[in-house]
């Protein structure tokens, strides 16, 4: 995983803290350059993908080498995670709730017809992610979904989608991340 710093304006910010004696205010060390944001940690169930657990931990790995705000992590036992993945015989769908969090379906049927699972498992994880599809996209694109057709097993987020994330959980002074409309995104 990428190291993410701080730069401009944000490493000019600094907490002030106030001291109990003497009731003067001090001023905390200021973030410096080198000072990496922390990333947000969001879990992953996979216990329900069958035979597409070891596509889904690489769609896992693959973001984590390509965005530096969020890393996904395999859920620990009794941890409940904030992103559930079963495979069931329908087509690769996923059903976010909040940002970084809901579930995601690696359906049979796609896999059936052809297309690459850890493909799959990447792009349904973007959705995760709060990337929509891009339809019709070229392979290049990771978010054009079945559209790139089954010749394509880029499993890797452009330019613009690791942006795209990287804004959407933009950061440790950026706040809490945005909601996304609940809802199903059928690829």
């Amino acid at each position: 995983m990428h190291v993410r710093t701080l730069t401009g304006g944000l490493a000019a910010a600094c907490l002030v803290t106030l001291s109990l004696t003497g009731g003067q205010a001090v001023a905390a060390a200021p973030r410096t350059a080198e000072a990496p944001l922390a990333a947000r940690i969001l879990t992953y169930d996979a216990a329900g993908s069958a035979e597409f657990r070891s596509a889904v931990d690489r769609g896992a790995a693959i973001w984590n080498e390509s965005v530096d705000a969020v890393e996904l992590r395999p859920a620990t036992a009794g941890q409940r995670a904030n992103i559930r993945v079963l495979a069931d015989n329908g087509w690769p769908r996923a059903l976010p709730t909040t940002l970084g969090n809901g579930t995601v379906y690696i359906g049979r049927q796609a896999v059936d017809q052809g297309y690459n699972t850890i493909r799959i498992s990447a792009h349904e994880l973007g959705h995760i992610l709060g990337l929509p599809d891009r339809k019709p996209g070229p392979c290049s694109s990771l978010m054009s979904g079945s559209t790139a057709g089954i010749a394509c097993t880029n499993p890797y987020p452009n330019a613009a989608e690791k942006a795209e994330v990287e804004g959407n959980f933009g950061g440790a002074l950026a706040g809490p991340a945005p909601a996304v409309r609940a809802g199903v995104i059928v690829d």
